[in-house]
């Protein structure tokens, strides 16, 4: 099992060790506040752990593949803008699935759309119309998922080029 941010632990516990030394007082205050934080964000990364895991169990990626591959044409661009726009919740828990497909054929152009698409928020919409009107958020959220593809399609032959 490989095991990620082993570096980035260790660099914080050095930088924790380097304040105990030098400010004991301010160590106590920052772990008060870094447990203040945990308490109030451990229900929610539990519940994203479980999702994720819930994801990862009854997901799999070889057959999702197949659809967001290098022959996966239209239907690819439209699932990519259709999962980006129902994808919820922090960018870093589809991290891990994200590289899972990747490593079975998942395109880049297509995790850019992804990531693109993610920026039109459905829950919001009512109220971007309600400041803003009907027509520019039609408008404003129509020419997101055009950007989204067109980054897509950029990163793609960014990529192509990249790889000859």
């Amino acid at each position: 099992m490989k095991f990620k941010g082993v570096k980035f632990l260790m660099a914080v516990l050095v930088l924790y060790a380097v304040v105990a030394a030098l400010h004991h007082e301010k160590l106590i205050t920052a772990l008060e506040k870094s447990g203040m934080v945990l308490v109030k964000i451990g229900p929610i990364l539990l519940i994203v752990i479980f999702l994720t895991a819930m994801i990862n169990y009854f997901f799999d990626p070889k057959d999702a593949a197949v659809h967001l591959g290098d022959k996966s044409g239209l239907k690819g661009w439209l699932i990519a803008l259709a999962a980006g726009i129902a994808s919820h919740g922090p960018m870093y828990a589809w991290y891990p699935m994200i590289e899972d497909l990747k490593r079975h054929g998942l395109r880049d152009g297509l995790v850019a759309t992804f990531f693109y698409a993610r920026a039109v928020k459905v829950p919001l919409l009512p109220i971007m119309i309600d400041y803003f009107g009907l027509t520019f958020t039609a408008i404003i959220t129509v020419y997101t998922l055009i950007a989204a593809v067109v980054q897509g399609i950029l990163i793609d032959q960014i990529h192509n080029k990249s790889n000859k």
